[in-house]
């Protein structure tokens, strides 16, 4: 897939946006003096909203700020892509106004959540909807075939040549060389590690031990901070192998994964697929949208492998400022406009029109001041 940022979205990222570094807590609110401002032109809408986390979406959340930008020329949006788990601990120490995560908040989030907020709750709102890609670099292999559980083995260390006999039987007439294997995987912690160790707990069995987390739990392999730090190794080695939000796969092989009986590339149509059919979960604050998808699925229209990026939000703001600045920008976000943006900046699936009218009625839910 050929991704490319047109120079609009530069231009106006390097005219109207600050170093998140250079922002400081006390500006993280503003002046509002007309509601909305996430559409036409002519808002007043203005201050500064600061927000960080999901390094996986940050493709996206630069199509969202210049978007967001044009229309309302008073607002500064900062993201700093940190990482999920250091975005959701920005945003409820009370340091970002808003955090993006690849997972969504735990038990334990969602009650520290009604501190943060002051007597409301920290929502996640599904706002980003992405295919991970198994991304390697291997001379002389342009196309690659894996299952879950030889995938498992291969990041738990337990295949450890490409020409080990479980790949080569995935890859019938493919002269796979004998080489090592360079697993990598992030060392901080990462909504993307969440999701790919989720498929590989639901999808390879026995042979992943090890429960879904954002942090790496399997020994072995080699460790890189953040998506470009995983694809810079990926990319600076022969016979290395990652996962990746697709959106940063660029240049480098792209596996195809068995789903049922056939092998699929990642697509955002099949992402888009894998949250339509995703189920939500129960038992969580009023406004909240998290989903869990069907990781084992043997429908092959169906990409398991899927990121869903959320928004993370306060439903109460005690800076009335701050607030409307928040209901703002994730009004636009979740706009038709909005996601067509990130579509065409990261390639990521827009949401259904059913997922936007339930985002947009806990945007609008949210109170301020």
């Amino acid at each position: 897939m050929k991704l490319q940022r047109t120079s609009r979205i530069a231009a106006l990222l390097c005219a109207s946006t600050l170093a998140l570094a250079a922002c400081s807590d006390d500006d993280q609110g503003g002046s509002t003096t007309s509601e909305g401002g996430s559409g036409s032109g002519g808002s007043s809408l203005s201050g500064t909203l600061n927000g960080g986390g999901s390094s996986a979406q940050e493709a996206a959340m630069e199509a969202w700020r210049a978007g967001f930008g044009e229309a309302n020329p008073g607002v500064t949006v900062n993201y700093d892509p940190a990482g999920s788990s250091a975005g959701r601990e920005q945003f409820l120490s009370g340091g970002l106004a808003f955090a993006g995560s690849d997972a969504a908040l735990d038990e334990e989030e969602i009650a520290s959540g009604t501190t943060r907020c002051e007597g409301g709750n920290a929502i996640d709102l599904p706002l980003y909807i992405s295919p991970i890609a198994v991304i390697y670099n291997l001379e002389g292999v342009e196309e690659l075939n894996l299952d879950a559980a030889t995938t498992a083995k291969i990041f738990n260390v337990q295949i450890t040549k490409w020409n080990d006999p479980a790949i080569q039987a995935l890859n019938e007439g493919v002269e796979l060389p004998d080489l090592d294997i360079t697993a990598v995987h992030r060392q901080d912690g990462s909504g993307t590690t969440n999701n790919f160790t989720d498929y590989l707990a639901d999808a390879a069995g026995s042979d992943w031990p090890y429960e879904a987390d954002s942090d790496w739990t399997a020994p072995g392999g080699e460790a890189a901070q953040g998506t470009s730090g995983v694809v810079a190794a990926v990319e600076g080695g022969n016979g290395t192998i990652g996962y990746a939000d697709l959106s940063r796969a660029e240049g480098l092989g792209v596996a195809n994964i068995k789903i049922g009986e056939e092998f699929v590339a990642p697509s955002a149509e099949g992402a888009a697929k894998a949250v339509e059919t995703a189920e939500r979960v129960s038992g969580r604050p009023e406004g909240d949208i998290s989903l869990e998808i069907d990781r084992a699925t043997t429908d092959p229209t169906d990409y398991p492998i899927t990121l869903v990026a959320y928004s993370i939000v306060c439903t109460s703001y005690p800076d009335a400022a701050q607030g409307e600045l928040v209901k703002a920008f994730f009004t636009y976000v979740a706009s038709e406009e909005g996601q067509q943006a990130a579509a065409d900046n990261a390639g990521s699936a827009p949401i259904s029109d059913a997922l936007r009218t339930d985002v947009l009625a806990a945007v609008e839910a949210i109170t301020a001041g």
